[in-house]
């Protein structure tokens, strides 16, 4: 029993890694696989560290990498694998990648008729490999998500700070808030992705590796020649070399033979012209640099909304302010009327309490003339505040 519960334990920990892989060939054709992490590493000779940035459990930023057999792109909703032969995309099922996947068959299918043609055309005209149409599908496939989610960015930032400038409320604060959050987050995906175009543009030696058609048709001669050498050899005399000798010079031939294939392989990836893949992802680059300019323009527009909405802000408080001072004032110069009813108030005996000698007149007299006194108080305040520039 517990040697049966250790082989099912063994056999769901090494099925844990198996994912569904939709694979379209050379031809356009697709078909679902089913595939663990090894199988993908012998099947591209990727290894293990470029597979997890296609994880979708991981949360990797934009990436493009060239291998010696195999190009790995993370670029937004797109994780796949490019070969020379084949593109295995991980996930297909996401109903954003539809659309992608039917336009990089229909880009794949055009390329196997133009490369099957049997009758050249008149002007001949430079085919791309294989590789290069799909990496152009996945860098046009990004380019244009990230381009639509910046323009649909633009067209409601520009009336919610608008409104914003019109009326300052919690509800279009919040608004604002929110684009400028989709904004930051959005200009990060589009940076990331101009700097691994950019990173890739600044190296020959990483466009190089991208050449995966002529890295394995350069390969394949390379063999090819050799194992033709390597039977010349065999068929020279060999009853004249001794045991001895031969033992050591084998090992030698063969470790040489490794040697120079891998010296050879790797001279054939620096020496190849990378005109070609360089025109083609300078397009995207400027592609991409044109929507980081149009998310850059729209930063300095809520910028510049901020600081609109700080300046009245400002304003504002310096009326509040400036009101607050006015009626501190108000109530300093009234405090010295009530401190005049006050003292009348008091139990003490003089002329103008006395019915006899005074009367209303007398009254009005001393009201009045507090009341005017007090008026005359708070315009001197006032004005001395608008000397001093405490008042506008």
């Amino acid at each position: 029993m517990m040697r049966g519960g250790e082989e099912r334990s063994g056999i769901r920990k090494k099925g844990s890694g198996v994912r569904q892989w939709l694979v379209v060939d050379g031809r356009g054709e697709t078909h679902v696989m089913e595939a663990g992490k090894h199988s993908i590493m012998r099947r591209t000779g990727l290894p293990a560290r470029d597979l997890r940035i296609l994880d979708p459990l991981l949360s990797y930023p934009s990436t493009l990498l060239g291998r010696e057999r195999a190009i790995v792109i993370n670029l937004e909703h797109i994780k796949a694998i490019i070969t020379a032969q084949e593109v295995l995309l991980l996930n297909s099922r996401d109903p954003s990648v539809t659309p992608f996947v039917h336009e990089l068959q229909a880009r794949i299918v055009r390329h196997h008729e133009s490369t099957s043609r049997p009758e050249p055309e008149p002007e001949p005209v430079k085919i791309l490999p294989f590789e290069f149409v799909a990496l152009e599908a996945c860098l046009e496939a990004a380019c244009t998500v990230l381009d639509s989610e910046a323009k649909t960015l633009e067209q409601e930032a520009h009336p919610a700070l608008d409104k914003l400038t019109s009326k300052i409320s919690t509800l279009n604060l919040e608004r604002v808030r929110q684009i400028k959050s989709r904004l930051v987050a959005i200009t990060g995906r589009v940076q990331k992705v101009r700097d691994e175009l950019e990173h890739l543009l600044d190296d020959d030696e990483d466009m190089a590796e991208m050449y995966l058609t002529d890295k394995l048709a350069e390969h394949d001669s390379i063999n090819n020649d050799d194992d033709e050498n390597q039977d010349d050899e065999d068929n020279e005399d060999a009853a004249e070399i001794s045991f001895d000798a031969a033992g050591p010079a084998a090992a030698y031939d063969d470790h040489h033979h490794g040697t120079r294939d891998s010296a050879t392989y790797s001279a054939v990836t620096k020496q190849l012209d990378v005109e070609e893949l360089e025109m083609l992802l300078e397009a995207y680059f400027v592609q991409i640099d044109g929507t980081l300019n149009k998310l850059s323009t729209l930063r300095e527009y809520v910028d510049d909304t901020e600081d609109y909405i700080n300046i009245m802000l400002d304003d504002k408080q310096n009326h509040l302010l400036q009101m607050g001072v006015m009626l501190t004032t108000a109530t300093l110069v009234v405090s010295a009327f009530v401190v005049v009813a006050g003292i009348f108030g008091m139990n003490i005996h003089i002329e103008l309490f006395d019915e006899q000698k005074a009367g209303m007149a007398e009254f009005l007299w001393t009201v009045g003339g507090s009341t005017a006194g007090t008026i005359f108080l708070y315009v001197v305040a006032i004005a001395w505040c608008k000397h001093k520039g405490l008042l506008e």
